[in-house]
């Protein structure tokens, strides 16, 4: 599979798909295709696997992408302005905010994660449920603005606002803190991951 990320404040994935060639994507996120790829739409996994995917904030269907007769185009985007990011699934599974998966070769496999603390689920601001990428492939993940990404050391702490924890490693640690006291968390966005 052949891909470019275009654009500026508004990123589209353009897939080259070779013959007979596919891709996965949620549901609405094509913009435009050639007229020779075909789109449809599949219960991936069957209906348990469509209810945990719509738990997870993504599409109950998955879309399949296909080019017939030579090579095809197909441009993808996120819901709202902002960055796209490729991911190699191949090298460690990663766990993404409830909206950020956008598309995916066929051997990426989308399921729920769950936060694993307490605190995280009522103070995280993300929610109980977040989504597991894991198997062989690139995965494309999109999120409003822009990706300021981290390569951590081991051992080093990185605070986050959990509204902007868009996804990690699934070897990272993720807890939830207060960001200082009591007036602080309450009354300056004070939560961090």
């Amino acid at each position: 599979m052949k891909y470019t990320i275009t654009g500026d404040n508004l990123q589209f994935v353009n897939v080259q798909l070779d013959a007979d060639e596919k891709i996965q994507s949620e549901a609405g996120a094509m913009r435009y295709m050639t007229g020779n790829v075909t789109m449809e739409a599949k219960m991936k996994g069957g209906l348990f696997k469509g209810l945990k995917r719509a738990i997870s904030g993504d599409s109950f269907f998955l879309v399949d992408y296909q080019a017939h007769g030579g090579t095809g185009i197909v441009g993808l985007g996120g819901a709202a302005p902002g960055k796209i990011v490729d991911i190699d699934i191949s090298k460690g599974t990663w766990i993404v905010q409830k909206t950020g998966y956008l598309a995916s070769e066929l051997g990426v496999d989308l399921d729920i994660a769950f936060q694993k603390k307490l605190g995280s689920v009522f103070f995280g601001g993300e929610g109980f449920v977040l989504q597991k990428l894991s198997g062989q492939g690139i995965a494309f993940v999109a999120a409003c603005g822009d990706f300021n990404i981290v390569d951590l050391k081991p051992g080093e702490k990185y605070k986050v606002s959990t509204a902007n924890a868009v996804a990690w490693q699934e070897t990272v640690s993720y807890d939830i803190e207060a960001a200082g006291g009591i007036k602080t968390a309450l009354f300056g966005g004070g939560v961090a991951v």
